[in-house]
């Protein structure tokens, strides 16, 4: 029987992106870690077509969300998008990538009235769009890398001349990533000619256009920023030491890969404290809300480039997300509790669509 005390919280996973591993992961771990004393966990499991299930407590434990959506039919409860107000009272969005992350989930809660985690829809849109936060960013007067856009019909159409037009630019070494995936789906570290052909075409499988950025040397960071009570600041920083020539996704979520510093080991306190503060500028030129992960360099002459701003965090046990929050004295219950807080403070105080 539903305790009328506690918040329905249905924690949205798996989902139709590329990520949809990712997602499960971070959605099994906040659904596992919601305070049962306040809260009422829901899993609510999007398929690769979009479709929405009720999981029962079997189904959110298995291994992959092929696993998952094999069993779905017998042991699992169809909603539609409309019925999903009746389910739940808040969703805690744990989906990562295209049509979760990039403001299309968002729109749906937005016209359903339910709150949810995270930002709404133009700043969602733009944190899956590498290429539009560059040229905000960079308008704010944040570093960001050198990079360029290439559309598919400019590479179909003079190969050779955008291989010019790249060489003569960047030279070499150099990344070719698809603008709208994370996780370094897409990605190449394109040394020469013949791998940038690669890399285009990999680059192309996701999307149709080719971010070809600068390779840079120096430190990586990830930074939390939390926005509570209006205001915004960042966790303690984390140092990222991949074990390969760059944060492949292997190295994000395979264990043993990178070895991560929670506070930094290499960074100087004085040069730590600059990079949070460049983060929050990032975080509050996107529009981003509720909270956030902002990545980027601490480059050798003493530059801060962000490469990578997301509109929400992965969530596994393992996550930068719950490595920060611990630094703070957070167990994951605690943070997690308190971005479903901070979140429904947000979308009650908005005027109009977040």
């Amino acid at each position: 029987m539903e305790d009328m005390g506690k918040l329905r919280v249905g924690v949205i996973l798996g989902g139709m992106s590329s990520e949809r591993e990712v997602s499960l992961n971070s959605g099994r771990n906040v659904h596992d870690n919601l305070d049962r004393e306040t809260f009422e966990p829901i899993p609510i499991f999007m398929d690769g077509e979009g479709r929405l299930w009720i999981l029962s407590w079997q189904l959110i434990s298995q291994n992959t969300t092929t696993d998952i959506t094999e069993r779905l039919e017998k042991e699992a409860r169809r909603i539609s998008y409309e019925g999903l107000k009746e389910e739940i009272d808040f969703a805690f969005i744990s989906l990562h990538g295209k049509y979760g992350e990039d403001g299309c989930l968002q729109g749906l809660l937005e016209l359903l009235g339910i709150p949810y985690t995270g930002p709404g829809v133009l700043a969602s849109a733009l944190g899956m769009d590498k290429h539009l936060q560059q040229m905000i960013l960079r308008a704010a007067g944040i570093g960001v890398p050198e990079s360029s856009l290439i559309r598919e019909e400019a590479w179909r159409n003079d190969r050779e001349g955008v291989i010019q037009t790249l060489r003569d630019r960047f030279g070499f070494p150099i990344f070719t990533k698809p603008p709208r995936e994370g996780s370094s789906i897409g990605v190449t570290l394109v040394r020469n000619e013949d791998s940038l052909v690669r890399g285009i075409e990999e680059a192309l499988k996701w999307d149709r256009a080719v971010l070809v950025e600068e390779a840079l040397d120096g430190l990586e960071f990830s930074s939390i920023i939390l926005e509570e009570a209006g205001e915004l600041h960042a966790l303690e920083l984390t140092e990222i030491t991949p074990q390969s020539d760059y944060f492949t996704y292997d190295d994000k979520y395979m264990p043993g890969r990178c070895r991560k510093f929670t506070p930094p080991k290499n960074i100087a306190p004085e040069a730590v404290e600059a990079i949070k503060k460049e983060a929050v500028h990032a975080f509050r030129a996107l529009g981003f809300r509720s909270y956030g992960r902002i990545d980027g360099f601490y480059l050798k002459d003493g530059r801060i480039l962000i490469t990578d701003p997301n509109s929400s965090s992965g969530m596994a046990p393992s996550s930068f997300f719950f490595e920060q929050a611990a630094c703070a004295g957070m167990l994951p219950a605690m943070i997690i509790g308190r971005l479903i807080e901070n979140a429904l403070i947000i979308h009650r105080e908005k005027n109009g669509p977040l």
